[in-house]
């Protein structure tokens, strides 16, 4: 099979289009044809060695971390999916490769694709849903009535937090550039602050919740929106003692971690609000949830660019650029 993989971690390094073996199947695997990828911006992270510390992958590997496909072989195991389904999944770390023709996926992070939809549609899905379900959702339990502030609003992880925030009852807070100020609008954000020409900070006040995805400086204003007791979610970092202890880290990774967030803790203590690091995870099941707020029309897929499988690294620089409005995707097969 075709696959773009990664020969060693370089600062916006090329890809390398390489001829590899088809994936080994494991018992509980399926093996996904592979029509459509999605492209984010921890691939360009992890391709910079950004993650080596904590996802230690040995090169040459095959990046990519959203795929939508079908099902062409399975495990003696599986028991959720048969050989012609039609598919979505972010697979788990230390699994990914969906820069390829195919992928072998454990079936608890595979979910059937949402109908009403095509493949490079879905593909943009899986990492940005489950990152805003698990922060509005999982972590952040968000509640009817309560105000909500999702920073980037028009981009991949934005678009869909928006229209999750506003199905989950609540009111929506976003920043965006003057240009997609009608887009976010579009998607259900109630209030929304023009980057370029208003500072947030003195825009919003006595928010429940935020989900943080941009820089320091955004970091510790965002803190200071929150009402006490307020909660905010960060999928940018910096990572914390707990994410540490989930992922089993050794002493030395934890003392790091530690440290690293140990000044906005503060901050957020000070405040007396609460502060906690988001690493998405792979979740089949949460993904099933997505599926069926996207036949039932709740959530829209949006789609900036497609890129056919032979311009990956242009579709890798562009989502570089920021400019991206949602998603982007490649078009691996017909």
């Amino acid at each position: 099979m075709k696959a773009f993989v990664v020969d060693k971690y370089k600062k916006k390094g090329a890809l390398r289009l390489a001829n590899l073996p088809e994936p080994e199947l494991r018992d509980d695997d399926v093996l996904v044809r592979v029509h459509a990828t999605g492209v984010n911006l921890i691939d360009s992270k992890v391709r910079d060695g950004e993650f080596k510390l904590i996802l230690p992958y040995r090169p040459p590997f095959i990046l990519g971390h959203d795929v939508a496909g079908v099902v062409v072989r399975v495990g003696p195991r599986v028991r959720l999916f048969k050989v012609g389904d039609e598919v979505y999944s972010r697979p788990r770390d230390h699994r990914i490769g969906t820069f390829a023709e195919s992928i072998a996926i454990n079936e608890a992070d595979v979910a059937l694709k949402p109908k009403n939809i095509g493949m490079q549609e879905a593909a943009s899905i899986p990492l940005v849903g489950l990152t805003a379900w698990q922060a509005l959702v999982e972590v952040g339990r968000l509640k009817p009535g309560q105000k909500v502030f999702i920073q980037a609003g028009s981009g991949g992880v934005g678009t869909f937090a928006i229209q999750l925030a506003k199905h989950l009852g609540a009111f929506v807070a976003t920043t965006t550039s003057t240009k997609n100020v009608e887009l976010v609008k579009g998607l259900g954000a109630d209030v929304v602050v023009d980057y370029k020409t208003q500072d947030f900070e003195k825009s919003l006040s006595g928010y429940d919740l935020v989900l943080h995805s941009q820089g320091a400086k955004e970091l510790e204003k965002s803190l200071r929106v929150l009402k006490p007791g307020g909660l905010l979610v960060s999928i940018s970092g910096p990572p914390d003692p707990e994410f540490a202890k989930q992922l089993g880290l050794n002493p030395f990774l934890k003392l790091l971690m530690r440290l690293l967030s140990r000044g906005v803790r503060k901050k957020a203590k000070s405040l007396g609000v609460r502060f906690t690091f988001l690493f998405m995870h792979a979740q089949g099941q949460q993904l099933s949830e997505i599926t069926s707020l996207i036949e039932s029309g709740v959530i829209r897929p949006v789609v900036d660019k497609v890129f056919p499988f032979d311009r990956t690294g242009d579709a890798l620089a562009y989502v570089e650029t920021g400019r991206a409005k949602g998603k982007v995707v490649i078009t691996v097969a017909g």
